[in-house]
């Protein structure tokens, strides 16, 4: 059955924002390849999705995204099944905060390989796998990506490198994949996201939008094909308006907002 459908491969599914774009998919009854990094947790999740939608067509196979061996075994697994994809919808990120200084080896390597390596491998592999119809490439960036952020440097330049990718990379695929990245601002998800958005004041407040309104509005601009889309009025608005505000002004602005806490959640 598996080589006769067409599924949409979600990362972070078992995530807020994964989450999100799974009941999504679901209740378009769409098939879905979902990883992420814990076993049971995605073992629950298919679980649940098979007690909610019975006949939907659901794959679950745990990845490291960090690590190119166990990348390859998730397609290892989809080509013993052999399952051809439709979409990817690249959600995992890790968006630690803290000054650089602060930074271990391992959380550089950890944010960098989940934030940009994970989703460039991930997009070969599906793309690669592509059934008949035209393939589809949607990557969760961020509004961190508009400008160079102090305290939260390393995230906001992984974004940035994924939304260049990703734009590069509609131009190679055009005519053979839709290919869109989406900047949402924060999406109140774990406790100390919710923290971390409040500790921003009030347009951390306005900018955030649920998981459900940022997939929602993201598969929409997946379906328009859209090279880049900005997610929530207010976050096109900053989007917008921060150019004509010189770049020395809205790094002391943001490192005085981001210094205030640190999130170390990984």
């Amino acid at each position: 059955m598996g080589a006769r459908m067409e599924y949409t491969l979600v990362t972070g599914a078992c995530g807020g924002l994964g989450g999100a774009f799974v009941n999504l998919l679901a209740e378009r009854g769409e098939p879905l390849f979902l990883t992420g990094r814990s076993k049971e947790r995605l073992a629950a999740l298919a679980e649940h999705l098979k007690e909610r939608f019975p006949a939907l067509p659901v794959e679950v196979c745990p990845c490291d995204l960090t690590d190119s061996i166990s990348r390859q075994a998730l397609f290892e697994f989809a080509d013993g099944r052999g399952i051809k994809f439709r979409r990817l919808v690249y959600v995992a990120g890790v968006d630690t905060q803290k000054a650089a200084e602060k930074y271990t080896e391992a959380k550089i390597v950890l944010q960098a390989r989940v934030n940009l390596e994970g989703a460039v491998s991930l997009a070969r592999g599906v793309f690669g796998r592509r059934g008949e119809g035209r393939c589809e490439l949607l990557a969760v960036g961020s509004m961190s990506a508009s400008c160079p952020m102090p305290y939260f440097a390393l995230y906001s330049a992984t974004k940035k490198a994924l939304e260049q990718f990703w734009v590069a990379l509609r131009t190679e695929l055009k005519g053979r994949a839709k290919v869109t990245v989406v900047l949402p601002g924060g999406i109140p998800t774990r406790e100390d996201i919710k923290e971390n958005i409040r500790s921003h004041g009030w347009f951390g407040r306005v900018s955030a939008l649920p998981p459900e309104v940022v997939a929602k509005k993201s598969m929409r601009a997946l379906s328009r094909n859209r090279r880049r889309a900005v997610i929530g009025f207010w976050n096109k608005l900053l989007y917008g308006a921060q150019r004509l505000v010189p770049l020395s002004l809205r790094m002391r602005v943001i490192a005085k907002i981001w210094s205030r806490t640190e999130k170390d959640a990984f």
